[in-house]
């Protein structure tokens, strides 16, 4: 079956899920954005198994997906996943976003979780086009079969990127 949709505007540390995906970056020592927030909300516990999976298997790969627990937040889960950074080569970056939502996806089902809630990944600091993220983001959603996963959430920042995503499932 498919996960319904569903588009909010909200902190993404506030948000009521099984599991909330952190757009990280390849060191998961934290940073700015969506990766410094839920370190903050999530405190120290969220950082110490970000370095134990550091520890055992390096930096974390552009469009790979590690989990921790949620610390602090009312999650079970922290999904942290690395973005591509935007360079003007769309098919490759393209590819990347996708992985990153395919990879949360599949981790999620893994770990039983029956809803998950995405930020708009890339699109802060690094630059990824906001409408092709959203429309790469809703693609892997939909396309995505699970007896699991029940519900994606995604979580808007911004109005920008709100509106992009409701006028995508308007169309959809």
């Amino acid at each position: 079956m498919k996960p319904t949709i569903e588009i909010i505007k909200e902190d993404i540390t506030k948000v009521n899920a099984d599991a909330i995906v952190n757009a990280a970056n390849s060191s998961l020592l934290g940073g700015g954005g969506v990766d410094g927030a839920i370190h903050r909300a999530g405190g120290k516990q969220i950082l110490e198994e970000c370095i134990e999976i550091r520890n055992r298997q390096g930096k974390c790969k552009t469009g790979e997906a590690v989990f921790t627990s949620a610390g602090n937040l009312s999650a079970k889960y922290v999904i942290h996943t690395v973005g591509p950074i935007w360079n003007d080569n769309e098919e490759k970056s393209s590819k990347l976003l996708a992985d990153c939502y395919n990879n949360s996806l599949r981790l999620a089902e893994s770990l039983g979780v029956k809803t998950i809630a995405f930020p708009n990944i890339s699109t802060g600091v690094y630059r990824f086009p906001k409408d092709l993220a959203a429309k790469i983001a809703v693609q892997e959603v939909q396309d995505f079969e699970s007896d699991v996963i029940e519900k994606v959430i995604f979580v808007c920042f911004d109005d920008e990127n709100e509106e992009i995503y409701k006028k995508l499932l308007e169309n959809a």
